[in-house]
């Protein structure tokens, strides 16, 4: 055994990290689905008269969206639950735990370096300031891409990171 004894993980200890953060991302993955689809279902529901189920999420993402109607995308002529940008975001979220597992190990819970979560905040930035400036107008198509590159980037960093809460927690009940 070349380890050191601290580092050393049995493999029944292994295999057993391993199904618990499959469960985990299983978890995140479903959560990201459901937030995705109630902003979609905000429009659904507004669209077939569904006022006691839309008006609710409406409000409900009117807290973290301006929700601006020219800023947003519509599905069967209601403007989603959110605006463009943020729906990129959120969707972005669900592609890259979607795909997580396809190209790193699901139970790494060592994160990329910080400096591509920066880097992906590049575009969103020069997008947004180069309205702000009235240098050019940004499009439904730049918000959603720049939020889609956002998304993706925070779900990279956000899968091993609930992973490795649910470890450190579930290691601390049984150490109780």
């Amino acid at each position: 055994m070349t380890q050191k004894r601290e580092r050393y993980n049995p493999a029944a200890s292994e295999a057993a990290m391993r199904k618990q953060a499959v469960r985990v991302w299983g978890i995140t993955l479903t959560l990201a689905s459901l937030w995705t689809l109630a902003i979609i279902a905000a429009a659904v529901a507004r669209a077939n008269g569904l006022e006691a189920v839309s008006a609710p999420l409406y409000s409900f993402f009117s807290y973290i969206c301006h929700q601006l109607p020219d800023r947003s995308f519509h599905l069967l002529g209601e403007q989603l639950g959110v605006c463009s940008r943020c729906f990129g975001v959120y969707f972005g979220i669900l592609l890259g735990v979607a795909v997580y597992p396809l190209w790193r190990r699901i139970d790494t819970i060592e994160p990329l370096a910080r400096f591509w979560l920066f880097l992906s905040l590049v575009p969103i930035g020069i997008d947004w300031s180069l309205t702000a400036f009235g240098i050019w107008e940004n499009t439904q198509a730049s918000r959603l891409i720049t939020g889609l590159i956002l998304g993706f980037a925070c779900a990279t960093f956000i899968v091993p990171a609930i992973v490795e809460i649910t470890r450190n927690f579930t290691y601390q009940l049984a150490a109780q």
